[in-house]
């Protein structure tokens, strides 16, 4: 490797995670001694730093030099879309597989606090990079991962293999965990959810961590901290934003517009209004969270048109009501059509203002707090409920 590809690669990365905080130096000679380039295949598309779209593909066999750029850039990689179904060069419909980008992946192991002779069951192998970064700093024998898909499983084993690393591969659903290997002092996941399995608050001993993704169905989405308690809770609060691939059985099945309209055309029944609340003023990452709390079992999609305005349209999951949203640029109300038992704009509304109300509140003033009666969200303190 030439001084330049170094300065650019490894040593550069390193030296933009530190300056950022992600990554801190008890991960320093794990981060060396485990390199990015052996655990992403020769196929990848590389994602902006938010990790909200994807770049075309990147072939290491046409164009090393970019692959290599992209490898040891702050950026995720996409390595397999629509859960193995698409194999062309062209980005697929939704990514399935990725290695994460860098920033998040040590802010979650700073979160995670590993220590030395502590069992750690990750969720999610991936292209088993993050295994591997566990493997060297608390041993092999130390790490559980499980992964749903064998053929992604296949390529993390390999990776690891090549690594000189043997951490327990486990192809199956990681909603179950894997008591076999537990009980475990730390769990990750690298996959969203909307729901933590009771199961990993079984196998994490009292006064263990759960580090994992966790987002409403609206949208948004933050990465939680648990602390399990003795009596067989879990609970703790919200660390950083963030946006990963859900977990796989719990992707929602969503109603199509033709199941809530039913052969009819907008607007069909609905009840015409005017909002003063924008609709752009719903669309941030955590004013999204904030509405999902509130409005649970809604989503949304946009319909864009060429003059720059769009409608926005909430949906409920039973299919039963819907709402629409008119945004005009420079305009300082906004036509709102709605149908069906949930008023759904009108839920939106005031969902958004309760979070303005209470501050505007970023991702780290809410925790969760899960138990056998469920999961519930709250704001600053275990006791004030969302």
């Amino acid at each position: 490797m030439t001084a330049r590809k170094e300065e650019a690669g490894p040593s550069g990365l390193a030296s933009a995670l530190m300056a950022k905080g992600a990554l801190q130096t008890d991960w320093l000679a794990t981060f060396r001694a485990v390199p990015r380039d052996m655990f992403v295949p020769a196929r990848i598309w590389p994602g902006i730093p938010d990790g909200t779209e994807q770049k075309a593909l990147v072939n290491r066999d046409k164009d090393p030099d970019a692959w290599f750029t992209a490898v040891y850039s702050d950026i995720p990689l996409t390595t397999q879309w629509d859960d193995g179904k698409h194999t062309g060069d062209k980005v697929g419909r939704t990514p399935t597989s990725s290695n994460s980008k860098p920033e998040m992946v040590f802010g979650m192991l700073s979160d995670l606090d590993v220590k030395d002779g502590q069992r750690v069951l990750e969720i999610g192998t991936g292209t088993g990079w993050n295994a591997a970064l566990l493997s060297h700093r608390l041993g092999s024998e130390n790490v559980v991962s499980i992964e749903y898909d064998p053929a992604v499983a296949k390529g993390a084993i390999k990776n690891l293999r090549d690594a000189d690393l043997a951490p327990t591969v486990v192809v199956g659903d990681g909603r179950l965990g894997y008591p076999a290997g537990g009980p475990y002092d730390r769990i990750i996941a690298t996959c969203g959810l909307g729901d933590v399995p009771k199961a990993w608050v079984e196998q994490t001993v009292p006064g263990g961590l759960i580090v994992a993704p966790w987002g409403t169905e609206y949208g948004g989405e933050a990465i939680v901290r648990l602390v399990v308690a003795d009596d067989g809770t879990a609970s703790g609060q919200f660390t950083r934003s963030s946006a990963f691939m859900r977990l796989r059985q719990q992707r929602n099945k969503r109603p199509t517009h033709d199941d809530h309209f039913k052969g009819q055309e907008w607007p069909a029944n609905g009840a015409r209004g005017v909002s003063l609340l924008s609709p752009a003023d719903v669309g941030g990452w955590v004013e999204q969270f904030a509405i999902g709390l509130r409005v649970p079992g809604a989503f949304w999609s946009v319909e864009k048109y060429d003059d720059g305005s769009y409608t926005l349209w909430t949906y409920s999951l039973d299919a039963q009501s819907w709402a629409t949203a008119d945004f005009v640029p420079g305009a300082q109300s906004f036509e709102v059509v709605q149908d069906g038992p949930r008023a759904l704009w009108d839920e939106t509304e005031a969902a958004y203002e309760w979070w303005r109300a209470h501050g505007s509140p970023e991702f780290e003033r809410f925790g969760l707090t899960v138990g056998p009666d469920g999961q519930k969200a709250w704001l600053d303190d275990p006791n004030n409920l969302v």
